[in-house]
């Protein structure tokens, strides 16, 4: 079986669980028009170029995740000028669901911060999807924030969050990922900080 059978198979396998096509674009780290093809593999069409990330073996194993969540704020304050003021970098930490959320709080907990939740449109399966912050974490109002997630892979739901933050009268300060697909310097004025840029070479 090929690695896009086996894609095939899981995204197939999430959606008869009961994933969205959003979900399964987070669980997997692909587009979403990535995901639409596999599901429904169109006659006529390829592929999407995307590139498939799986970092289970860190991700699922909660020391190396706390390493990964060191490096990204190492990475940060080493890109920062002597005199930009040190720890914290922001009030309230914002991971995004799913994956950003562990990152998110063991980077909190490193910060001495408050921690924030926010569910991206494409996880909303109404007729009218928008994202949200969880009312059950920190409020991002007027607090000056760092969104972390595991992915960039278009750059879509990190618009989507600065949108949000910036419309809640908070300050994003900084994006905070470990894979960066796109290669992006900053969204909205927002500078992002990646591990890892990825890059496809056709």
């Amino acid at each position: 079986m090929s690695s896009l059978d086996d894609l095939i198979g899981r995204a197939k396998m999430l959606l008869a669980e009961g994933h969205s096509p959003g979900q399964i674009a987070d669980e997997l780290s692909l587009s979403m028009e990535t995901v639409t093809w596999l599901l429904t593999q169109a006659k006529g069409t390829t592929a999407p170029k995307d590139v498939h990330i799986d970092w289970t073996a860190v991700s699922s194993h909660a020391p190396l995740l706390e390493e990964t969540a060191s490096m990204l704020l190492n990475r940060y304050y080493q890109a920062q000028p002597a005199d930009c003021g040190g720890s914290p970098a922001a009030d309230v930490i914002v991971g995004i669901a799913l994956s950003g959320i562990p990152l998110a709080t063991l980077i909190a907990v490193q910060e001495t911060a408050q921690l924030a939740i926010y569910h991206p449109a494409k996880q909303n399966q109404s007729d009218r999807p928008t994202g949200s912050i969880s009312g059950n974490f920190a409020s991002v109002s007027s607090q000056r924030c760092i969104i972390v997630d595991d992915v960039i892979t278009s750059g879509n739901t990190m618009k989507e969050v600065v949108k949000y933050l910036k419309k809640h009268n908070a300050t994003p300060v900084a994006i905070w990922v470990i894979f960066d697909k796109r290669g992006i310097k900053d969204i909205d004025g927002v500078p992002v900080y990646s591990l890892f840029k990825i890059s496809r070479i056709d």
